[in-house]
């Protein structure tokens, strides 16, 4: 977290568009967090002293099981947490570093789910993620 003018919290957070290739279709994976009973990308906030890439890595394998390789950037959101607190989410398009993962729920995350983008627009909960992925180029494709 930080502070801003004013003193007001910022909570800072980062993660992944993670992508793979699936006979020939870009697929990206979407996590199902059973505390909100949402559908959205891997992602969490940063440890002290941790850079926003550092997080996004972290909180991608955390929450999926999966190592990935950080691409170029692929956006930001901002809204209101939980607890009313902005906060802003930096993202990385990522890919596993190696093929063939077996996900195991943990207390964050009970699901996992890859998909084509128009299906990922479609089961994403909130609107801030589907602006997200709608204005990220899938890595190597235009869209």
């Amino acid at each position: 977290m930080s502070r801003v003018a004013g003193g007001a919290i910022v909570v800072q957070a980062a993660g992944g568009l993670v992508w793979r290739d699936h006979r020939g279709e870009a697929q990206v994976l979407l996590v199902h967090r059973r505390r909100y009973d949402d559908w959205s990308f891997p992602k969490g906030k940063a440890d002290p002293g941790e850079s926003p890439e550092e997080t996004a890595r972290r909180e991608v394998e955390e929450e999926t099981g999966l190592a990935c390789s950080l691409g170029e950037p692929a956006g930001e959101t901002r809204y209101r947490d939980a607890k009313g607190r902005p906060k802003i989410v930096r993202y990385w398009h990522m890919t596993p570093e190696r093929a063939g993962h077996e996900f195991t729920p943990n207390d964050e995350v009970d699901a996992l789910h890859w998909c084509s983008r128009d299906a990922a627009a479609g089961l994403l909960t909130y609107d801030h993620d589907r602006k997200l992925l709608h204005h990220a180029a899938t890595p190597g494709r235009s869209h």
